[in-house]
């Protein structure tokens, strides 16, 4: 993993793995106010902290004294977030791992994060959320391949209509199918393993369980 993969500790939840590790492994660190608690429990110390920090304890704050600050107020027109991923593209950023960006307190923040990744992907970057339990990613004209292990639960929900969806080495497999905006028929499918998907036209998010096996 090259230095152009920045991670941006969020403050939604997070379940330290080893599979998240090795995602992690290489990256430059910025936390988004809050997502600083992250921190410790992955190992890593962020080269910078941003946010109006409102929701940062000050035990928080005291536990990090060495981490450079950059404050802003709470009257502000980004969230900690934004601002974070801007800093990150500031310094050269290509890829960058949304680490703590799914579920949390605040579902606008979520919903949010979906459409800011999604725009950051138009705009030709790589892009991951994490919970550690759950991944997702946009899904753009093009293709994703997904490294799941067999029997791991996944779903495309569709943003838009979507034309061209082509699912491969999954126990639902899609050839050119037409899944209309608001349809579920793409929720809970499982890989055989490595999955491919392929998109004509359309946005999407794909949504993975990498260690849910209740459908296999």
């Amino acid at each position: 993993m090259t230095h152009s993969t920045f991670a941006i500790l969020l403050g939604g939840m997070l379940t330290p793995n080893p599979r998240l590790a090795a995602t992690l492994d290489g990256a430059r660190v910025i936390a988004a106010d809050g997502g600083m608690r992250h921190a410790r429990a992955l190992g890593l110390t962020p080269e910078l902290w941003v946010g109006d920090f409102d929701s940062t304890p000050a035990e928080l704050l005291a536990e990090w004294p060495d981490v450079p600050r950059l404050p802003y107020p709470a009257a502000k027109a980004a969230t900690d977030g934004e601002i974070a991923v801007g800093e990150a593209l500031t310094r050269g950023a290509t890829r960058i791992l949304l680490v703590g960006a799914l579920g949390g307190d605040r579902s606008d923040h979520a919903f949010q994060l979906y459409l800011s990744a999604i725009r950051l992907a138009e705009d030709g970057l790589d892009i991951l959320m994490t919970s550690g339990e759950e991944e997702a990613m946009p899904l753009l004209p093009g293709q994703k391949n997904l490294d799941l292990p067999e029997g791991a639960l996944f779903s495309v929900l569709g943003l838009t209509a979507l034309d061209g969806l082509t699912i491969v080495n999954a126990r639902y497999p899609l050839d050119n199918f037409h899944l209309p905006f608001g349809s579920s028929r793409t929720v809970s499918n499982v890989a055989n393993g490595p999955v491919a998907v392929t998109l004509r036209s359309g946005k999407a998010l794909i949504l993975a369980r990498p260690f849910d096996f209740s459908g296999a």
